[in-house]
């Protein structure tokens, strides 16, 4: 493998969180590329919801001889020829978390005493917490988005559009921030991508992507079972026991990966690895802490969005490649209970919502929501290789397939 150069940035932003208003922040942005030769095409990766962006797209692991990086999407595309970009927003990973998220008692009341108590906390605080407010907003996100964007043109000296990588919840950042930048955007990969149908947006068609109605006033903090919190917290217990809910079977993913993956994730947190359950070494188990953010403008609506010059954005301006697991059940809602609409996700009806040619969708067997971290990773970073080269994946340039285990394509209904 050629030798790679890896650098991590901290980019000022000033930033739109109300919880910071104005403050200039530094984003975390680590950057692989090839060492020596000309400027290769650069691509943007964005984080999902919980995991930071470092354990999600550079996993490495120790390896006979040494580091193995065969979990590394970052690395495997850099190694293939492209300056790869990945990025925490505010609220994760190695960028600063806003203050508020530093206090326990800011943690969703519901997760507090299964998740906090006895480390940092005796006993679930008294409601309401210090900040009683949600964190980040489709607004905010979008922003830091954007000044990354900024950023990775003056870098690299290109003024072409860039190439998005987003998994999980990046799509609901990626998704309307290519909708009202489309001259930013080259392409969409989305792994796993967040998508619901009838998700929150202003209502206004001539103004797709201004705020709700309920939000007209941020931050949001009603129903505060949803909003009166700046941040959610996990156990490494709970972690587990999420991941195993989609295991198909048990060479879906290496042996003790949950274990390498939350070490990863305490990697990125140096507070939050020092919460938790306490160990018989004396070292805190750590817990997850991620952002409770505010979103809108991703939907049916939305989605079918033209551009000035009357031609649709997502699947002709802008072409769209879709791939997730057979076993997600984050990203397709279950049918049994009913969940509100704005829970309601599915990765089939962000395929079909998308109206232009341009779109590509794989349904990969023996994959789950985290198959970043399993067996099939390998599979998503030699699409994804296939995609960013030629946007043509397995010699198909549009439709939606379904992989077995053999890489035998079968068309999906």
């Amino acid at each position: 493998m050629a030798a790679l150069t890896v650098k991590d940035h901290s980019v000022p932003h000033v930033s739109t969180i109300p919880a910071n208003a104005g403050e200039t922040v530094q984003l975390f942005v680590r950057e692989y590329r090839k060492s020596g030769g000309p400027q290769p095409p650069p691509v943007l990766m964005l984080h999902g919801r919980s995991v930071p962006a470092v354990a999600g797209f550079d996993l490495v692991i120790p390896g006979p001889g040494g580091s193995d990086i065969r979990y590394s999407w970052a690395q495997q595309l850099a190694q293939h020829g492209f300056d790869v970009f990945l990025m925490d927003i505010q609220g994760s990973g190695r960028t600063p978390r806003p203050l508020p998220m530093d206090k326990p008692c800011n943690a969703n009341p519901a997760q507090q005493e299964s998740v906090l108590v006895p480390n940092p906390l005796s006993a679930k605080c008294a409601p309401p917490p210090p900040y009683a407010f949600q964190l980040g907003n489709s607004e905010s996100e979008e922003a830091e988005l954007d000044t990354v964007v900024k950023f990775i043109k003056a870098q690299t000296g290109t003024t072409d559009p860039i190439d998005f990588v987003g998994w999980s919840a990046g799509a609901l950042v990626m998704g309307p921030y290519t909708l009202q930048h489309p001259e930013n955007v080259k392409s969409l990969f989305l792994l796993a991508p967040i998508f619901p149908p009838e998700g929150r947006w202003s209502g206004n068609a001539a103004k797709p992507f201004g705020r709700p109605a309920e939000a007209t006033t941020l931050p949001m903090s009603t129903p505060a079972v949803m909003f009166g919190f700046p941040m959610h917290v996990a156990s490494k217990t709970g972690f587990k026991i999420g991941w195993d809910k989609e295991q198909a079977s048990p060479l879906q993913r290496e042996p003790d990966m949950g274990d390498i993956v939350w070490d990863a994730m305490m990697a990125n947190d140096p507070l939050g690895s020092t919460w938790g359950p306490i160990l018989p070494s004396g070292a805190a188990e750590g817990v997850l802490r991620y952002r409770n953010t505010y979103w809108w403008g991703w939907n049916n609506h939305t989605v079918p969005l033209k551009d000035a010059s009357g031609k649709y954005i997502l699947g002709d301006r802008v072409p769209v490649m879709i791939v997730y697991g057979e076993t997600d059940r984050t990203a397709n809602s279950p049918t049994s209970p009913p969940l509100p609409a704005v829970l309601t996700f599915s990765v089939p009806a962000l395929y079909n919502a998308i109206p232009g040619p341009k779109k590509l969708m794989f349904e990969l067997a023996d994959a789950g929501h985290s198959m970043v971290w399993e067996r099939p990773a390998k599979v998503v970073h030699h699409m994804s290789m296939q995609w960013l080269d030629k946007h043509r994946v397995e010699d198909q340039t549009s439709g939606s397939f379904y992989r077995d285990d053999d890489g035998l394509l079968t068309p999906l209904p």
